[in-house]
């Protein structure tokens, strides 16, 4: 079933839980979104916003051009990835994907800043792709993404490796299935979401359009089958499939 999106000017005037999407495109921060509050069980409207535009009455209500950005009634504006997290863990507690312990807490949220943060998995992946786009036009993705810190694009295809790598060697200390042990834990989700850009789904399970795949599927660094594995069996066991966007 397609989502159906309102527009921005309607999400205005309701309640409860609005959360701001592009429409057309897999995107990992989005989709990440999705799939907690899937779990969760957390209804919410879906606010349509298209890709590589300037809406000024979405910036005007969410204080940003782009997607996701969760809104709770007449709460502030949510876009961060940690800020939408904890929003759902409090309107829906159970199942917590945030671990109670404070060691394991502060792993789990290190590990997602390394796949959702600054210079994370996504971020780092979306400067290889908007390599050798002009930087000088306020908000647009290579002016939100820094593309012209030459050192970070430089260093980009290395901090992936790197952040794969991480991952890889956290699935094999955890014991499994999961990334951080015996149930499933925010990490996953982020970290299938995130996958695509590594080695999208196949077509008929992420019908997305043929350029996104294309670039999405330009990794040519590898990455560990225990990691493809886990991607798998998160969609396949509690995000569902195939992707709607």
């Amino acid at each position: 079933m397609a989502i159906e999106y309102l527009e921005v000017a309607e999400a205005i005037e309701r309640g409860g839980l609005r959360l701001v999407l592009t429409t057309g495109v897999p995107g990992p921060w989005g989709e990440s979104a999705k799939g907690i509050l899937a779990v969760k069980g957390i209804d919410y409207a879906a606010v349509r916003q298209t890709a590589m535009t300037v809406d000024p009455v979405l910036i005007e209500w969410t204080r940003q051009s782009s997607a996701p950005v969760a809104i709770y009634d007449a709460e502030r504006p949510r876009s961060g990835w940690a800020e939408i997290l904890f929003l759902a863990e409090r309107l829906q507690p159970e199942p917590s994907l945030i671990p109670e312990d404070a060691r394991e807490r502060a792993l789990m949220l290190g590990l997602c800043f390394e796949i959702c943060g600054e210079h994370g998995l996504g971020w780092t992946r979306r400067l290889m792709l908007l390599a050798g786009m002009p930087t000088d036009e306020p908000e647009s993705m290579p002016w939100k993404y820094g593309l012209s810190d030459s050192g970070a694009v430089e260093r980009a295809a290395e901090r992936t490796t790197d952040i794969l790598s991480l991952l890889e060697r956290q699935l094999a200390d955890s014991g499994g299935p999961y990334l951080m042990g015996s149930s499933l834990r925010a990490v996953d989700i982020y970290w299938a979401c995130f996958s695509n850009l590594i080695e999208p789904l196949a077509p008929e399970l992420s019908p997305m359009p043929d350029f996104i795949r294309d670039a999405y599927g330009s990794w040519k660094g590898g990455c560990a089958s225990s990691l493809m594995a886990l991607r798998d069996r998160v969609f396949e066991e509690h995000l569902g499939l195939p992707q709607e966007y």
